[in-house]
């Protein structure tokens, strides 16, 4: 049996949970934390994160501190997880979904600007499959009409846009720690702010509107209320893990990796043939390993290849369905061939296994089983 995920915990993930239930805190912002952003610090050069309780949290509190106002319109990919619009859309914004590039399904820079309107507020990228945007293009849209950009980097810790590592290339970078990430803390997130300006007030945001991290500081003697806010902190015990997996990242990274290039090696005769296309990274991108992907001739024949995939113990899935055609986007008014890439791709994509304790044989193996019932069915 191949799971499609499955989380890499050793004994150094244990020690460090037992050690915060002992020494620590069972509550947020202990001393994992401070170590988690002390290791995002030696690794990456981030001055300023703070970790949240999911990705999805932390996209709602770069909501929260753009100040978005019912009527405001946001730039966003349809291909995506809902989280993504959610974020902004519990202020009342509302998505204004752009199509993707057919190389990398990041949103299409080339179509942002014709989207773009007098209520348009932000635009929320998407660096999908760990792979980044173009940001020095989208930056320069965004400049030039004074929008703000919120980087989704759910997937994309420890990836780089011409040498900047992802998370810090716009104003507000959101991480996901989820179980399916690359790095985990079970259920967790962080949201980086590289405009410093912004710290003092997502400190107060997510501490329910409350000013309670001064006083942890010993800035001050009590904490009022300062603005409003919720619940983003997430335990020191999930910190605890994250902290290990961090201190593993080299592992981890290439671990995922040598998967990932297996699978690219292996898969490519099958391109020559017509039987499927492989992931593009652009020049410009490094990126962490996050996900394999394949996209194949229909949607039929996706479905054969999963359902016999499943019967040798293989567990791949198709990725999204596209936001604007889901029932929900339906519900909301927009049409499926609004975003027609989207619509093609989200109909013959498939994420196959990938995870850190993969090994290269396994990778073998499932490139082997693709082949043969590609040339089968």
């Amino acid at each position: 049996m191949i799971p499609f995920n499955k989380a890499s915990i050793t004994d150094k993930e244990i020690e460090y949970v037992v050690d915060a239930m002992k020494n620590s805190k069972l509550s947020g912002d202990g001393k994992y934390t401070a170590k988690v952003y002390e290791k995002f610090k030696e690794l990456f050069g981030i001055e300023n994160m703070l970790l949240t309780t999911s990705g999805t949290t932390a996209l709602e509190m770069a909501s929260l501190l753009i100040d978005l106002e019912p009527g405001d319109e946001v730039i966003v990919p349809s291909f995506t997880f809902s989280s993504t619009v959610n974020a902004f859309m519990l202020r009342r914004a509302k998505p204004i979904f752009c199509d993707i590039r057919r190389d990398n399904m990041n949103i299409d820079e080339t179509k942002i600007e014709g989207l773009i309107t007098d209520k348009t507020k932000a635009i929320y990228t998407v660096d999908y499959a760990g792979i980044p945007c173009d940001y020095d293009v989208i930056n320069d849209i965004a400049k030039r009409h004074n929008l703000i950009v919120i980087e989704d980097s759910a997937q994309a810790v420890g990836s780089y846009y011409k040498g900047r590592v992802c998370g810090t290339l716009t104003p507000f970078g959101c991480y996901s720690f989820h179980e399916t990430k690359n790095y985990v803390m079970g259920e967790g997130g962080g949201i980086v702010l590289n405009d410093p300006s912004y710290m003092d007030r997502a400190e107060i945001i997510r501490e329910k509107g409350t000013n309670r991290r001064q006083v942890l500081k010993g800035n001050v003697d009590k904490y009022t209320w300062h603005d409003i806010g919720s619940s983003f902190l997430p335990s020191d015990l999930l910190a605890a893990i994250l902290y290990a997996q961090m201190e593993r990242f080299d592992e981890i990274l290439q671990k995922r990796l040598t998967v990932w290039n297996t699978y690219a090696e292996e898969l490519q005769p099958l391109v020559k043939e017509g039987l499927l296309v492989l992931p593009t990274v652009p020049e410009y991108a490094t990126h962490n390993g996050h996900m394999f992907n394949i996209i194949l001739p229909t949607d039929e024949i996706r479905t054969k290849l999963v359902a016999e995939l499943q019967k040798q113990g293989i567990n791949a899935y198709i990725c999204y369905v596209p936001l604007h055609s889901a029932p929900m986007g339906i519900k909301l008014g927009y049409k499926p061939e609004e975003c027609p890439v989207t619509e093609d791709y989200g109909a013959r994509v498939l994420r196959l296994p990938l995870y850190a304790d993969m090994t290269k044989e396994d990778a073998l193996k499932v490139s082997a089983a693709v082949s043969e019932i590609l040339h089968r069915i």
